[in-house]
């Protein structure tokens, strides 16, 4: 059985595909399997898998018959992992060289559910590095206790699904699986489930995971109604708050979360076409309306005044409306 199962869908990244198919191969043991999820490409994508499903050792090429989307995808990678632990990978982004042998060492050395790493974000020959907000690293914490405070960055706030690796028993019975009627901003769920349901986890100072940004395919550059799948994310996050035994403890750093990409959308509204603006600015009064009204009063006292009177304009529209 191998030790490390590595889940990366492509799609449409016929640009990129071999440079991530490439540093798989140079991270390549013989306790590492790479399962590839083809997610029904349009273009040369697919061939590139094809030439490389034989090569690359511990390679599974699974095809969707139709486009999943990443939610779904990542899901069927998960269904067909066979690891002790798994991590993920995006098609347009790279690992360093031996970088998934450091990070297996790592979890195993500290015996913890989940471990996340830094990363570094490449924007054509620009390389940034982004640690997460944890307040200490190489120390096994729980995960509930780096959720709050709500002014503060913290693990929650760092939605980078392919910075870890993750043991396996988290996905025992069907757990921990992406929302798949989610088609952006399934990350940020998934990372608050994460930390709600784990028990243990810890940062490590590890260099070796490239993301890749500024790509035209993908969904973080596509100004249409699919960057509203913020809110019915959310909106699931607080209604499994609600029902959590410390929601008192954890409701203000959502909402707050929540009002500030809110606002965040408002703000770039004229990116958008206009039936999308519309619908996001009617959506999100909605949204203001949804959310427990008390924790809304202390957010947006706590707010900056800029992002706290757009959102106190969209929330006073709603109730003339």
């Amino acid at each position: 059985m191998p030790k490390l199962s590595v889940i990366v869908p492509f799609h449409n990244v016929q640009e990129y595909a071999s440079d991530t198919l490439r540093s798989l191969a140079n991270n390549a043991e013989p306790t590492t399997e790479f399962i590839l999820v083809d997610d029904c490409s349009t273009d040369a994508t697919s061939g590139i898998l094809d030439s490389w499903q034989h090569t690359l050792p511990g390679a599974r090429l699974i095809r969707n018959e139709q486009n999943l989307g990443i939610a779904r995808s990542r899901n069927v990678g998960i269904d067909a992992a066979t690891g002790d632990y798994l991590t993920f990978l995006d098609g347009d982004d790279w690992y360093a060289p031996g970088y998934l042998r450091r990070l297996v060492a790592a979890i195993e050395e500290l015996g913890c559910d989940f471990v996340r790493t830094d990363h570094v974000v490449s924007t054509g020959n620009k390389r940034v590095l982004r640690r997460p907000p944890a307040p200490r690293e190489g120390a096994v914490l729980h995960p509930r206790d780096v959720i709050a405070p709500p002014d503060a960055e913290t693990m929650v706030d760092y939605p980078f699904v392919w910075a870890g690796i993750y043991r396996r028993g988290l996905f025992a019975d069907g757990a921990m699986r992406f929302a798949t009627g989610l088609r952006t901003a399934e990350d940020r769920l998934w990372v608050w489930h994460l930390h709600l349901r784990a028990e243990s986890f810890a940062v490590v100072g590890l260099l070796g995971v490239f993301y890749r940004r500024g790509v035209a395919t993908s969904l973080t550059q596509i100004k249409d109604e699919r960057q509203l799948d913020f809110m019915p994310a959310f909106d699931t996050l607080l209604d499994d708050l609600a029902a959590d035994r410390e929601a008192e403890r954890f409701l203000p750093k959502a909402v707050r979360t929540y009002c500030a990409i809110l606002a965040f959308h408002l703000a770039n509204a004229e990116g958008y076409e206009e039936a999308v603006a519309a619908r996001l600015r009617q959506q999100g009064a909605e949204a203001l309306h949804r959310m427990p009204q008390q924790v809304l009063d202390t957010t947006l006292a706590e707010l900056d005044t800029k992002r706290a009177e757009r959102l106190r304009r969209l929330r006073g529209a709603r109730k003339a409306a």
